[in-house]
């Protein structure tokens, strides 16, 4: 049951708001940023060092972002100590799902932040997303330079589900636009993640699919566009596939729990 609480806060509500959207906007430029370093300073080195020098950099400010981020929406009360004990769960449990091996390139790991992010908030679900790709990684001893750019990935594919309008008055058609978003995730997650070592690899390599510095952009689009389907799109569509599935058979008792979560931990904060 949502319930009101007022109460007096030193920092000022209002600043909190702001300081939440812009932290999620520096964390997306951040992102994007990092993403298109090599193509603007043009790559040095082999496939298995790129990033090396720049990832502990990016991993570092991604992560104070963030912290800044939850630090904004507890002044702002789009969260309390109790939705970020759900969010602690809900990481730790995507983070093992992550580690049950699915044929092709399927992972469960993208449904919760989908439907978490739907139901709870963009800032949540990104959140959610790249904090549970962390756990995992740590988890796993999956540490390298390539993890920041997963969080980044996994955060923009909550962040973007918590932009889709509330479908459930339209019933089962919630589940099928949820299904589809995820299957456009699972091809775009792809996407995004080729990219951070795709202007590495060595030109001449692989004729007429790898970058070069002074390729106008739509022939580096070109060339991406078939290197990602000669060495990618058969795997992520396996990926796409599964969390379609997943999404269009559990999406409605997982929403019913997780808003049943919202309402109970959730409050409305009125400032006075």
């Amino acid at each position: 049951m949502n319930s009101t609480y007022r109460r007096s806060s030193p920092f000022p509500a209002q600043l909190a708001r702001r300081l939440s959207h812009l932290s999620l906007v520096l964390i997306s430029l951040l992102g994007v940023g990092a993403f298109l370093l090599p193509f603007i300073t043009p790559a040095r080195g082999e496939v298995g060092a790129a990033h090396t020098s720049d990832a502990p950099l990016v991993f570092f400010v991604l992560v104070a972002l963030s912290l800044l981020l939850i630090f904004a929406d507890l002044e702002t009360h789009r969260m309390n100590s109790k939705m970020i004990a759900v969010l602690g769960v809900l990481t730790a449990v995507n983070a093992a799902l992550r580690l049950i091996p699915g044929p092709l390139g399927f992972s469960a790991v993208f449904v919760l932040p989908i439907l978490a992010g739907y139901a709870y908030g963009a800032e949540f679900g990104f959140l959610l997303g790249s904090l549970s790709l962390f756990v995992s990684a740590v988890i796993t001893g999956g540490l390298g330079p390539w993890l920041p750019f997963q969080m980044f990935a996994a955060g923009w594919t909550g962040l973007s589900a918590g932009w889709l309008p509330d479908l459930r008055r339209f019933g089962r058609v919630e589940s099928v636009v949820l299904a589809g978003f995820g299957f456009g995730w699972g091809i775009l997650f792809g996407v995004i993640m080729n990219l951070w070592f795709w202007p590495y690899i060595a030109a001449g390599t692989e004729a007429g699919i790898t970058w070069e510095p002074g390729l106008g952009v739509w022939r580096g689009v070109q060339r991406y566009a078939t290197f990602y389907v000669l060495t990618s799109l058969w795997w992520d569509l396996g990926r796409a596939g599964g969390n379609a599935m997943l999404l269009f058979l559990f999406s409605t008792p997982l929403l019913r729990l997780l808003r049943r979560f919202g309402q109970r931990f959730r409050f409305t904060w009125q400032h006075t």
